[in-house]
């Protein structure tokens, strides 16, 4: 259950620096103040399908550094009857800046296992650095971090993409910048814990490590609708398989006009 928020996400991608296109100009289309989505983890095991933990993400609206900023928060947690084996309670925060969508502040609260990290980035977005705990770090323009690099997937115009076709940023975690990106797959109807969905399908290239097998081998889905919602997050782990699926929602901004069928 280590890094379960990155489970959740499907964003531990690393890949070759490619320029970015859009990345700059991108707009809160998707979610509104007051949104909350919480996901639920599964391990796989065959035809059986156990619920180990989940995640929860909300959305808030603050001031900070004397702008208007979404101040979510990302929490994952193990569930108490696994905790014995290895309990996990992560916070994870962004300070999104309402009009560029740009991060401004990043926290990440990890307890994982007896493993603890507290780290605060600062972003400078004009002067492209990120100052951590730990030091300050020249960053690529607009960088995005974990949390606020999945709301700004949720407002990619995936109309503007051909199946097969990469959609790249950059995104700054443990003191590291990160050219990431996902692949677009096209559109698919999906079933899941919650019910049936008309969805929007895409891969991230994962690099091979302790959690993860390398390659296109996790697949996300997110509702086809304006909302964008996460849906759906399956992958092969170093023992057998996890899938994550939305399990509850509030407040969203649109109809989830995706919902085919509520289980």
């Amino acid at each position: 259950m280590r890094y379960l928020l990155l489970i959740l996400l499907g964003l531990t991608c690393i890949c070759p620096a490619k320029a970015q296109t859009d990345f700059c100009s991108i707009r809160n289309t998707s979610f509104k103040v007051g949104e909350t989505i919480t996901l639920k983890v599964y391990y796989n095991l065959g035809k059986m399908f156990i619920g180990a933990g989940e995640a929860t993400f909300n959305v808030g609206l603050e001031r900070y550094a004397n702008r208007d900023v979404y101040h979510i928060v990302g929490e994952g947690k193990t569930y108490k009857a696994y905790d014995w084996f290895f309990k996990v309670r992560d916070r994870y925060e962004t300070y999104l800046d309402t009009a560029t969508m740009q991060p401004l502040k990043f926290v990440r609260n990890v307890s994982e296992g007896g493993y603890k990290i507290l780290n605060n980035v600062v972003f400078n977005q004009a002067g492209h650095q990120a100052i951590s705990t730990n030091g300050t770090f020249t960053v690529p323009p607009c960088i995005q971090d974990i949390i606020s690099s999945i709301y700004y997937m949720r407002n990619i115009d995936f109309s503007k993409y051909n199946e097969g076709d990469k959609i790249p940023f950059n995104m700054f975690l443990d003191d590291q910048v990160y050219n990431v990106y996902i692949r677009y797959q096209g559109k698919e109807d999906i079933k899941t814990k919650f019910g049936t969905f008309r969805a929007i399908k895409f891969k991230p290239l994962l690099i091979k490590g302790t959690v993860f097998e390398g390659g296109e081998k996790m697949t996300v889905w997110v509702s086809d609708d304006a909302n964008k919602v996460p849906l759906r997050i399956e992958s092969p782990i170093s023992v057998g398989s996890v899938v994550v699926d939305m399990v509850n929602y509030g407040n969203l901004r649109y109809p989830f006009t995706s919902l085919i069928k509520e289980r």
